[in-house]
């Protein structure tokens, strides 16, 4: 009976290195980069009801609601959109570099709770939910350009075609594995090109085909409340490390913690920057440092800064949002010169900024590729260019085409007699204070 006990453990004992070996190769999930990553998708959602504070104090008092309501239907719109069929479209396997498809993203129904995103040792679920914050902010930043005049019916079916159509082919190309212009070499670490390029530019074709405000440019248009607009931008460099560190993906390697800190570096040194900038050019060119300005500078420094987060030394995140906050700066005074009602400079800060940062990125980086103060020469300015042309063509385009679909069916605009009364109470039956 002894032999036989001493064989069985012999033959117990004989299975537990195989066991620890089959254990030691199967993935395991990182419980520091996924708590990170569950983290920053909530910083990032965050900056969406921040997004609606900054535009929201920045309209009349008869449409804060309505203005606000564009930033939070989004989050329901855009948060359904992009599980059923955006990240498929997104990330999906790359068809020709053009576009993603996997039936098993679909609606989410393929992917186990217990799949890890490529290496990264993270749930997959976890960085589609970053990147879908990623898809439901984007639409809602175009919504300032037409604010006060657009009708919300339309901007509901405008953003779900514009999302399908636009923002999944671009994520697609820049960010998936297969993506062409991924594939090329073109960086953008967190959204400089997919994000506000694309805002930014989809802005101006929809300004062009909504028109100007019935006052505009003539009459007074006073901002209802600059402290929700302060607050909105607190908000929103808060949620910006998020965005920006969090789009590492992963820390649990020195090279992927590293790249997380030196964003978060980087987007806390071009947004003081930039906001400092801002301050100093508007108090040289008015008389008068405003809270506005602060604030415009605040997002100007944190777009420019976006797709070079994790490429760039701080020292040169300081140049990027200088810079981006003095282009920023005189793109928004050309507004009036061209008389574009671009209500809440959706074009001026974030088409502009984006397309400095992405400029920027080739010239200041140093990882993955050299830029050209680093000896890389003029190769990735170039490819940063053809990232940045490839981006305003490409959302422009599309969206005179969604846009004027919508137009064609729904209209765009609300009637004259809604926008002289305000939104909140001719579209809602809501006001936003009783005072």
């Amino acid at each position: 009976m002894f032999d036989s006990l001493v064989g069985a453990t012999t033959d117990t004992l004989s299975c537990v290195p195989i066991t620890l070996a089959a254990d030691a190769a199967a993935p395991l999930i990182d419980s520091g980069s996924t708590a990170w990553m569950l983290m920053s998708s909530a910083m990032v959602l965050l900056m969406v009801p921040g997004l609606a504070l900054f535009y929201g104090g920045m309209v009349r008092r008869k449409n804060v609601l309505t203005t606000m309501l564009h930033s939070f239907v989004a989050m329901a719109i855009i948060g359904l959109q992009w599980v059923l069929i955006g990240y498929c479209l997104a990330f999906g396997t790359s068809w020709h570099g053009l576009i993603g498809w996997n039936p098993d993203y679909l609606a989410f129904n393929g992917i186990s709770h217990t799949a890890l995103y490529g290496d990264k040792h993270v749930p997959e679920l976890v960085f589609a939910m970053f990147q879908g914050k990623f898809a439901i902010i984007t639409p809602a930043l175009i919504a300032g350009a037409v604010a006060e005049r657009i009708s919300f019916r339309a901007y509901v079916i405008f953003i779900v075609l514009w999302s399908t159509f636009v923002y999944c082919p671009l994520a697609h190309w820049v960010w998936a594995s297969g993506g062409w212009l991924f594939e090329k070499g073109v960086l953008d670490f967190a959204g400089g090109t997919v994000v506000h390029i694309a805002s930014g530019v989809s802005a101006l074709a929809l300004v062009l085909l909504v028109g100007n405000r019935r006052d505009y440019p003539d009459g007074a248009i006073m901002p209802n409340s600059l402290v929700l607009t302060l607050t909105g931008a607190g908000l929103l460099w808060f949620g910006w490390f998020g965005f920006n560190a969090g789009s590492a993906v992963a820390v649990e390697t020195p090279v992927a913690g590293s790249t997380a800190v030196l964003a978060f570096t980087t987007t806390q040194t071009a947004a003081a920057a930039a906001a400092l900038v801002w301050m100093l050019l508007e108090w040289n060119h008015t008389g008068k440092p405003t809270s506005l300005g602060v604030a415009s500078g605040i997002v100007a420094g944190l777009v420019a800064i976006t797709p070079a987060a994790g490429h760039v030394k701080p020292v040169w995140a300081i140049v990027i949002g200088a810079v981006g906050s003095v282009v920023c700066y005189f793109a928004v005074q050309l507004k009036a010169r061209h008389r574009k009602d671009d209500s809440l400079d959706a074009f001026g800060v974030h088409g502009v900024g984006g397309m400095w940062g992405a400029i920027a990125t080739g010239i200041f980086c140093f990882i993955p590729a050299a830029g050209l103060i680093n000896g890389g020469g003029f190769r990735q300015i170039g490819l940063q260019l053809l990232g940045v042309g490839v981006t305003v063509a490409f959302a422009f385009v599309m969206t005179i085409i969604i846009g004027s679909i919508v137009k064609a069916t729904v209209g765009l605009r609300v009637t004259d007699a809604q926008e002289r009364d305000g939104l909140d109470i001719t579209i809602h039956g809501e006001r936003g204070y009783h005072l």
